[in-house]
This record gives C-alpha cells, structure tokens and sequence, in this order.
C-alpha cells in the first residue's frame, strides 16, 4: 500500500515539477521574443529617423546652396516646400524614437536639430560648417544606437 501512494505521489510530483519546468521555458522564450521584437522596433525607428534626417539634411543644403548661389526665386520656393516636406518627415520616426528608445531621445532630438539648424548661412563656408554639424550629429545618433541596441 505504502509502495502504491509514494509511486502516485512520485507520479504527481513529476507532473508539477515537469510543468512548472515548461511554464518557465515557454515564459523565457516568449520574453526573449518580445525583446527581440522590441529590439527590432527601436532598430527600425531609429534606421527611418537617420534617413529622414538625412533627406532634410540635404534638402536644407541644396535650398541654401541656391540662395547664396542667387536662384530666382520659383527655384527657390520649390526647394523650401522640399525642405519643407522632409522636415515634416522627420516628425514621425523622432516621436518613435523617443517613445520606443527614451534614452535615445535626447541624441536623437540633436541630430534633428542640426539638420532642421542649416539654414541662413552667410556664405558657402559657414554652410559647409553647418551640414558638416549635421552629419556629424546623425553620427553620434548611429553610434549611441548601435551601443544601446547590440
């Protein structure tokens, strides 16, 4: 009789024990999952921000390299309203950025800044300085992502 209740007892245990062992293997494999998704998001923010900062980066210098080369003024206004669509292109991906990666947002908000920052350049000089800001700024992003998301 005692041979009967430890063998079903035994029994019992190893069901717990054997379940308990895959609820844990299931919960680690679904959080390893959702941080490889939330990995691939923030790397996903990050990759559409740096293109549309570097879009705006060369909408700004092509518009100021014709302002100070003397474009008439259509050629002008047509490479305003193109800096103009690739400013507001950079709205989404930075939102995206600072909610997905806060701790990014800061570098992030800088590369947007230089970029959105070329802009009345006295001479081809000062506008060289200024986009070479920019780039500049996009790299530190580039590089506090690849640490933050390695």
């Amino acid at each position: 009789m005692w041979a009967t209740i430890i063998a079903v007892a035994g029994t019992l245990l190893g069901g717990i024990v054997t379940s308990a062992l895959q609820t844990r293997a299931t919960r680690a494999i679904r959080d390893a999952e959702s941080g490889e998704r939330r990995r691939d998001a923030q790397l996903a923010a990050v990759t559409a921000l740096v293109a549309a900062i570097g879009d705006h980066r060369r909408a700004m210098w092509r518009r100021e390299d014709l302002r100070l080369a003397g474009a008439d003024a259509d050629t002008l206004a047509a490479a305003r309203s193109q800096s103009h669509v690739t400013r507001s292109a950079v709205t989404a991906p930075l939102v995206s950025v600072s909610v997905l990666a806060p701790d990014l947002a800061e570098v992030a908000t800088a590369a947007a800044r230089a970029a959105f920052g070329i802009r009345q350049a006295v001479d081809a000089d000062e506008l060289a300085t200024l986009r070479q800001t920019a780039i500049d700024a996009s790299d530190q992003l580039v590089k506090a992502a690849s640490r933050r998301l390695a």
